[in-house]
């Protein structure tokens, strides 16, 4: 399973992603991450300039636990 950086705030999304499986970590930490999931979407959150595979990086907003699992285990 991959590595998701979790926004803080989202302890019940960063629990269930840990539960089936998958390595939580902190945006803020650097490092190689698979996704992303944030609240509110925010154009270069993340401030890349030059890149050349775009991040996952999903909305967490109005989904529930299973629907962000279900979105990474489609796309990583």
């Amino acid at each position: 399973m991959g590595i998701i950086a979790v926004k803080d705030g989202l302890s019940n999304i960063k629990d269930a992603l840990e539960r089936v499986g998958y390595k939580v970590a902190s945006p803020d930490d650097g490092g190689k991450i698979d996704a992303t999931i944030v609240t509110g979407m925010n154009d270069n959150m993340m401030g890349i300039q030059d890149i050349k595979e775009k991040p996952i990086v999903l909305d967490a907003t109005g989904k529930t636990e299973n629907q962000i699992i279900d979105e990474l285990r489609s796309r990583i």
